[in-house]
């Protein structure tokens, strides 16, 4: 089907399956009024003496009790169809004074279509557009404003905008990646579909497909008194039978209007369509490399990108930089981006990005202390550096919880600060560190051949003997008394008491909460952290040989309180984080186990940051329709599961050798638009790290870092600055 004929057949296919769903609704008011027209006989009948009795009158009470309550039920679930407020896209509204020439583009493109024109624009952050239809008395009908450019052709008696008009949702990637002609091209299909949107039957069958599935969310909440729940298992019922008998008809339907809208589009930039559909798939790969590397670490540490759409240019201009596929592409940016139809594209860009910040991440609708945009500018050192020394910090507070060393004895003084030849020396399993090859031209520094702790030659060879992570015997355990736990520390590895073995038969490794928990919306500092989170703590400097060091030897120091060590986690470690562990050393495991600890704790404490409701509403043109949606269920869409333990400690350890690199070979930290944070030496991307750290944290073998680091002129036994 071609031409005229093939829109007339869709049309009409689609307004035949949008009477068959008017049908149903007329069939279930029918079974309503069913008992209601039974009770009008009988009583009918009775008032004319036709049904004299006894058993009559009692039948004639038993119906009209039954009708009046079903008239009852069905009048309430038609309210609830009627009046409950549908789901609406969280968008960002364009006004027409900030993008006149994108509206003059789009009502003459309904023009040419001879369809009606959008009743307004919006953008949101996907790579994709639809009509989405906003006539609910909830939403309330757009302002009635007079245009004397509305008038579709000469003879002004075609396209005025009307309230009943559906919203064209644009994604904002497209305005910014597009040239003008590729979004016109684009949008030609979806201005279509506002001419089968105004056919009443399609528009009725529409509604109530749409209130009805308000009415099933309306049933779906919580309630907590009795009453209140009976009647929501009563019209959540009703309502899904209801979609069910729907469904296929509905579904066909849409088919036809779509067949209908491409059919029309036909005649408009059909050639340049087919270029612009490559566009398409290229902005939705770019956008979510760009989310997911680039947009994610920076919401992780309170900061969100105010210029995502900016972003994306430079993302896929950089893909076309280096695949050769996309060559071609990188020539179209002479042309006239869609992005000059806004008259202030920075201020769209920013509101589109904190939208995307909200609904991807969960952030709060309003700026703060630990909410903050950042520019692409300033990323590399306010998102980049910041996450590596946070992350490079939270390692060494859990080894401190771990009870590890932070320097091994008979080292220099002044080397006992936050080193990753700490870390390499904790992972390193004890046939790793026999047989990891040595670098020609080097000698091993004393930190990284001296023992863990005091007592770790004798918990190697336990391992030795017993298996890896098997504590040593205590030769006075059997003397001991059965209600007496031991000794407050045990002699390997200066832990807590209160931490369990790290493995071994009938041992489980320590609670580990759900990942789900395990990345923090926002920084939050607190002030009961140990000194590596706290830049205003009162500490010796690391670069201070003289300075007076904590006794870290001393069983009965104090530890510093890092949340609350005290008390277990009552919950157990999940299987597939059990599974993704079975992979590393004991001592890697133990670790990741408490690095996600660690994170679920912060997150619990920024939580509440993140439950904020704005302090005043956001305006039209500046943030998201915040009054049409529901944001207590953020985010509506997370852009990747939850982290491994092993994921997590693999980003730990990069992260602190990330900062080695830094402070002791003079690199920095730099922003890659396709992998997100990236370290730099000399100009030139680093390579090969992250072979490395998996083969620390997977075997404990820590030759290929350290081969890797001497090559680079990174000095792990260094002291590194954390924030």
């Amino acid at each position: 089907m071609t031409g005229i004929g093939g829109v007339e057949m869709g049309a009409q296919a689609a307004r035949s399956r949008a009477l068959a769903v008017l049908r149903i609704r007329s069939r279930a008011l029918a079974v309503a009024l069913l008992p209601a027209a039974a009770a009008v006989i009988l009583l009918v009948g009775g008032s004319t003496g036709h049904l004299p009795g006894g058993g009559w009158d009692v039948l004639r009470w038993v119906v009209s009790v039954l009708a009046l309550c079903v008239l009852l039920a069905a009048a309430g679930v038609a309210l609830v169809v009627a009046r409950s407020r549908p789901a609406v896209t969280p968008t960002v509204t364009v006004a027409e004074e900030s993008a006149p020439d994108l509206y003059r583009m789009v009502r003459d493109l309904a023009d040419r279509l001879d369809v009606p024109a959008p009743s307004a624009i919006a953008l949101t952050p996907d790579c994709d557009s639809w009509l989405e239809d906003r006539t609910h008395p909830a939403h309330g009908p757009p302002p009635a404003e007079k245009h004397h450019d509305d008038l579709a052709g000469p003879g002004g008696a075609a396209h005025r905008r009307s309230p009943t008009a559906p919203v064209l949702v644009i994604g904002s990637p497209f305005l910014w990646w597009m040239r003008v002609g590729e979004l016109r091209a684009v949008l030609a299909p979806v201005v279509a579909g506002t001419g089968p949107s105004a056919q009443p039957d399609i528009a009725a069958a529409r509604r109530f497909i749409r209130g009805l599935d308000a009415a099933v969310a309306v049933a779906s909440a919580g309630r907590r008194d009795p009453l209140s729940r009976v009647a929501c298992a009563g019209l959540g019922w009703a309502s899904r039978l209801l979609l069910r008998s729907c469904r296929g008809h509905a579904a066909e339907m849409e088919r036809g209007v779509a067949a209908a809208a491409a059919e029309r589009a036909q005649a408009v930039d059909y050639g340049l369509r087919i270029v612009a559909q490559e566009q398409v798939g290229l902005a939705y790969a770019g956008w979510d490399r760009l989310l997911t590397r680039v947009a994610l670490p920076a919401w992780r540490m309170g900061r969100w990108p105010s210029r995502l759409d900016v972003g994306v240019v430079a993302a896929l201009t950089e893909l076309s930089r280096r695949d050769r596929l996309a060559e071609g592409f990188a020539s179209r940016l002479g042309e006239r981006p869609a992005c000059d139809l806004l008259e202030e594209p920075g201020v769209m860009d920013e509101a589109v990005s904190l939208l995307a910040a909200r609904l991807f991440h969960g952030g709060p609708a309003e700026t703060g202390a630990d909410w903050s945009p950042v520019g692409w500018e300033e990323y590399p050192e306010e998102v980049v550096d910041r996450t590596w020394r946070t992350d490079a910090a939270r390692l060494h507070r859990v080894l401190d919880t771990l009870g590890v060393r932070r320097a091994a004895e008979g080292t220099a003084p002044g080397t006992d600060g936050p080193t990753l030849a700490r870390v390499l020396d904790h992972l390193t399993t004890p046939d790793a560190a026999s047989t990891a090859p040595d670098v020609p031209g080097t000698a091993p520094d004393a930190a990284s051949t001296a023992p863990l702790t005091a007592g770790s030659d004798a918990h190697a060879a336990a391992e030795t003997q017993n298996g890896p992570g098997t504590p040593p015997a205590d030769p006075d355990a059997a003397r001991r008394p059965a209600d007496d736990p031991g000794p407050s520390r045990p002699p390997y590895d200066d832990s807590d008491a209160s931490r369990p073995p790290v493995d071994g038969p009938g041992v489980s490794h320590p609670a580990v909460v759900d990942s789900d928990a395990s990345h923090p919306a926002f920084a939050d500092s607190d002030s009961s952290r140990p000194p590596y989170d706290d830049p205003g703590a009162s500490r010796p400097p690391v670069d201070d040989p003289d300075a007076p060091q904590p006794p870290y030897g001393d069983p009965g120091a104090p530890h510093p309180s890092y949340g609350d060590h005290a008390t277990p986690v009552p919950t157990a470690p999940a299987e597939d984080d059990e599974d993704d562990l079975a992979d590393t050393t004991a001592r890697g495991a133990a670790l990741a186990a408490g690095l996600t600890a660690q994170l679920a704790r912060e997150e619990a404490e920024a939580r509440p940051a993140g439950a904020r409701a704005p302090s005043s509403a956001p305006g039209p043109a500046a943030g998201p329709d915040a009054a049409l949606w529901d944001d207590r269920a953020l985010p509506l869409l997370p852009l990747q599961p939850p982290r491994t333990g092993r994921e997590i400690l693999t980003a730990h350890i990069t992260a602190m050798v990330c900062c080695a690199a830094m402070d002791t070979a003079g690199a920095a930290p730099a922003l890659d638009w396709l992998d997100g944070p990236s370290l730099l030496f000399d100009g030139a991307r680093a390579a090969d790290l992250a072979p490395s750290v998996l083969s620390l944290v997977e075997t404990g073998d820590p030759g290929p870092l350290r081969a890797w680091m001497t090559e680079l002129g990174i000095r792990p036994e260094k002291p590194v600055r954390l924030v």
